[in-house]
C-alpha cells in the first residue's frame, strides 16, 4: 500500500449528503475481486448517461476536476452496503482523500485499509473547503498528515484530528497483513512457547 504523507491536489466539490456506496460504485461492477480498473465506473450513474456519454454537468467530468485527488463531500459519505469496491474505485480514479463532516463506519475503516485518508471536519470547516473547491483548477489543497493540517489556496490552514494508530498506518503504508508482519518476532516467540508448554496442541 502506498504511503500517505503529504498530498497536494485539486479538490472536487461534491456537496451531496448521504452519498452511499451504490452511488460510488453501482452493484453491476461488483463482479470483480481486482482492485484495479474500477476508476472508470466511479459514480457511473452520475457521470454517464444511459448511452454511455459523459454528463457535462457532473463535477468529475469538468476539465478542471478530471485529475482531482481530493473530494469535499456532504454529510454521511459512504453509507449503505459494506462494499470494499467503493474505496477501490476512488483509489483507482486517483482519489487519495475524502473530506466530510461524517462517514459511515465500515466505509471509513475500509479507506484506511486501502490507503485513502477520510477526514472529518466541522460543518463550518466544510463550508470553507467547499468554497476553496469551487475555484476549479485553482482549487488546490495540501493535506499534511504528519502535521494534521489542510492548507487552502489562499494560505488558510485547518487542523484535523485523527486516531494516532490510523495515522501511523497511512504514514507507513501498512495494510492489515503488513501490520501483522511487523509483529512477526512476537508472534513467533508466542508460537514457540506454546509448542513447548502445550505440545499436544
Amino acid at each position: 500500500m502506498d504511503k500517505f504523507t503529504t498530498l497536494t491536489g485539486v479538490a472536487a466539490p461534491l456537496p451531496i449528503i448521504n452519498i452511499d456506496t451504490d452511488m460510488i460504485i453501482p452493484k453491476q461492477y461488483l463482479k470483480t475481486i481486482k482492485r484495479t480498473g474500477l476508476g472508470s465506473a466511479l459514480f457511473s450513474e452520475m457521470r454517464y448517461s444511459e448511452d454511455g456519454t459523459e454528463k457535462s454537468d457532473f463535477v468529475l467530468n469538468k476539465p478542471a476536476y478530471r485529475g482531482a485527488k481530493i473530494i469535499i463531500a456532504g454529510d454521511n459519505f459512504g453509507c449503505g452496503s459494506s462494499r470494499e469496491h467503493a474505496p477501490w474505485a476512488l483509489l483507482d480514479f486517483g482519489i487519495r482523500c475524502v473530506i466530510s463532516t461524517s462517514f459511515a463506519d465500515i466505509f471509513y475503516n475500509n479507506c484506511f485499509k486501502n490507503g485513502i485518508l477520510p477526514l472529518v471536519v466541522t460543518p463550518e470547516q466544510l463550508d470553507l473547503l467547499l468554497d476553496d473547491a469551487d475555484r476549479g483548477s485553482n482549487a488546490t489543497l495540501t493535506v499534511d498528515l504528519e502535521a494534521q493540517t489542510i492548507s487552502g489556496p489562499d494560505g488558510g490552514t485547518i487542523h484535523f484530528d485523527i486516531d494516532p494508530g490510523r495515522k501511523q498506518v497511512l504514514l507507513e503504508g501498512l495494510d492489515d497483513i503488513a501490520m501483522t508482519l511487523k509483529k512477526d518476532e512476537t508472534i513467533g516467540g508466542f508460537e514457540t512457547k506454546m509448542a513447548q508448554d502445550r505440545p499436544w496442541v
